[in-house]
């Protein structure tokens, strides 16, 4: 089997990351040689879609399509390759066009009578400004000072273009909905950590909701797949404020983090069950027995370790994969004997969160006293 993903970088490295857990052989077709998963694939070919190059030539077979990229032009160049060569594409590009618009999506959550936040006017200060085409974090502003806001925004003509809505706070969660209409499962609810500019730096599992927020999160989920008619994968995000749940935003590609999360607490592999649903036609996920796992981003500078969004995963030239790492179950990193100065996201997996944050703890403690040790070298 052998997968080919179009895009090298954070969801790309997801997908690359699953594909090799599942023993499928994995492409990356990225335009960038240094791309962060670029050495983590089986084989790596440099290429840019364009007008003049609609798609790859590769002379073995293709067996799969997962696209890790959100340049609208080269989604279509994918699917036209796709189409032209008969390779099945594991994306729904009307569903992903829809999520991909936070106006559109927003709407449709009106439609469907769906829990989300106010729009302002009509809700209080402080508010948060979402560019409609913006991914995950990109461009999220929150304003808390109503003469500013009105002094930016004087008129409605100033916020085209945007989604203005309440700021809430609370736990943010994320669940991914897979399958066809009328066939779809709801694989297993994750709890996101945020950094300073809400770039996701954490994801744990099994999630704090209770059970029956859980049910109602996946009946919210799965009613959204039916409604937009979604054959693929879907990842949906919400928030618990004030003892409810409300919808952040949908994104009906494969996300980054929490499918590595998932795997490492079920067993349960996204980008095989892309493979059953897309290739072998049939999709019937197992219920696995839960693990606790954290998920989480670090950059290390000299002997300090900094917890940020997943965005610094991407800074720092092509990644590998390394298994106990520093008492870490894996690390997908850019570390090296020499370099005083690497990213890395960490993985830790254990019976109990007890358990993991005694193993996190003692990872962190190493990490810190081989850096300090790597100093006093250099000086010396």
């Amino acid at each position: 089997m052998l997968i080919a993903v179009i895009g090298g970088k954070l969801q790309g490295l997801e997908a690359v990351y699953l594909a090799q857990k599942a023993s499928y052989q994995t492409l990356v077709i990225d335009k960038n040689p240094d791309a962060p998963a670029a050495k983590l694939c089986d084989q790596f070919m440099e290429f840019e879609f364009s007008s003049d190059n609609l798609f790859p030539f590769y002379g073995s077979k293709i067996d799969l399509i997962i696209p890790a990229i959100e340049d609208k032009i080269v989604l279509a160049a994918i699917k036209t390759w796709a189409q032209t060569d008969n390779i099945p594409l594991a994306f729904d590009i009307d569903a992903y066009l829809l999520s991909s618009s936070k106006i559109k999506s927003d709407t449709l959550f009106q439609k469907m009578c769906l829990p989300a936040p106010r729009h302002w006017p009509d809700c209080s200060f402080p508010v948060v400004l979402k560019p409609d085409q913006a991914s995950g974090s990109q461009g999220v502003e929150i304003i808390d000072n109503p003469t500013y806001f009105s002094s930016r925004f004087p008129t409605r003509l100033q916020m085209e273009g945007m989604i203005v809505q309440e700021f809430l706070e609370g736990t943010s969660s994320s669940i991914e909905i897979l399958g066809r209409p009328g066939n779809y499962h709801a694989i297993q609810v994750t709890d996101l950590g945020m950094d300073e500019d809400y770039d996701c730096k954490k994801v744990t599992t099994p999630t704090q909701l209770s059970k029956q927020y859980i049910n109602q999160f996946t009946e919210i989920a799965v009613a959204i797949a039916e409604k937009i008619k979604l054959f693929g994968i879907m990842d949906v995000e919400v928030i618990l404020h004030q003892n409810r749940l409300k919808l952040l935003e949908i994104d009906a590609r494969l996300p980054s983090q929490t499918p590595i999360a998932v795997y490492w607490s079920t067993g349960i592999n996204m980008v095989k069950l892309l493979v059953d649903l897309f290739v072998k036609k049939s999709l019937n996920p197992s219920p696995k027995h839960e693990r606790s796992v954290i998920v989480e981003h670090i950059k290390v500078c000299d002997s300090k370790i900094e917890f940020l969004g997943e965005h610094i995963m991407g800074q720092d030239g092509p990644l590998v994969l390394i298994s106990n790492f520093f008492g870490a179950n894996e690390a997908i990193t850019s570390f090296e004997g020499g370099k005083h100065q690497w990213v890395s996201t960490m993985i830790f997996s254990g019976a109990s969160h007890d358990e993991i944050n005694i193993k996190r703890e003692a990872c962190y403690k190493k990490i810190i006293e081989h850096s300090k040790n790597f100093i006093g070298e250099s000086v010396n």
